[in-house]
């Protein structure tokens, strides 16, 4: 095999993948090892073709992933946009629905929680759900048990307040920073701290775990904006991106 054929085929591989391939073991051990050194030269001589295999590779892995990710969304609707016990913010008859599942220790979604709420006003037509996703220890799931005791005792507007409350805490979860953040969003106190252990929030935090391990999700900041699954932190340029492709 002469070089220059060698090196077509090398590329053609790389190129399209394991669709196209071709025997070796038809070869003697002398063509084989000559086609070696034939294609560490090649490789030596032009390796942006490594790299262009690569990206090609990472972006059918995307897609692949996006894929399936949309049809996790697409077989969850329901337990997603409209489980019946989430909160629900912004626009309730917004165009597109954007749900996230947050923890209030997560620093990427107290990094996020401000561009979040720029996308809900700033937009006006965008629908929001809150799933409360508390997975880094203690202090996390008794904020989001605070939080659903808010909201059995008060109401949205107060869960909101409550909500808005947590992700900016920077001190621990005990029981005299509870009762002085209820006091502070004018609610009784005994009343939530009394429901915090409900086998209702129980229930709803058993729940949404339950939906996050069938949607392959493990971290926090995770959106899901329409039908697509978001991973991880976006800023706000990204997330309006998403909502405008969504729409489209």
């Amino acid at each position: 095999m002469t070089r220059s054929l060698t090196a077509a085929v090398l590329a053609a591989s790389l190129a399209a993948g394991p669709a196209l391939s071709f025997d070796i073991s038809a070869m003697t051990e002398a063509e084989r090892e000559a086609f070696g050194q034939e294609v560490r030269d090649y490789l030596m001589e032009n390796p942006q073709v490594i790299l262009d295999a690569v990206t090609a590779l990472e972006e059918q892995q995307a897609d692949q992933q996006a894929a399936a990710d949309e049809a996790l969304v697409a077989d969850n609707a329901d337990a997603i946009f409209d489980d019946g016990y989430s909160w629900v913010g912004g626009n309730p008859d917004g165009d597109i629905t954007v749900v996230e599942f947050l923890d209030y220790r997560c620093g990427y979604c107290r990094r996020a929680a401000e561009e979040v709420e720029q996308l809900i006003a700033s937009d006006g037509n965008i629908r929001f759900i809150v799933k409360e996703f508390p997975i880094l220890g203690e202090a996390s799931v008794l904020s989001s048990r605070f939080a659903l005791a808010v909201r059995e005792v008060a109401g949205d507007d107060a869960y909101k307040a409550a909500h808005d409350a947590l992700i900016a805490l920077n001190s621990d979860m005990s029981e005299p920073v509870m009762r002085r953040l209820a006091e502070s969003l004018g609610v009784d106190a005994d009343a939530v701290l009394a429901e915090m252990d409900s086998e209702e929030i129980t229930q709803v935090i058993t729940d949404t775990r339950a939906l996050a391990q069938k949607l392959s999700i493990n971290g926090t900041p995770t959106f899901v904006m329409g039908d697509e699954l978001v991973r991880g932190y976006v800023p706000l340029d990204a997330m309006q991106q998403i909502v405008a492709q969504e729409r489209s």
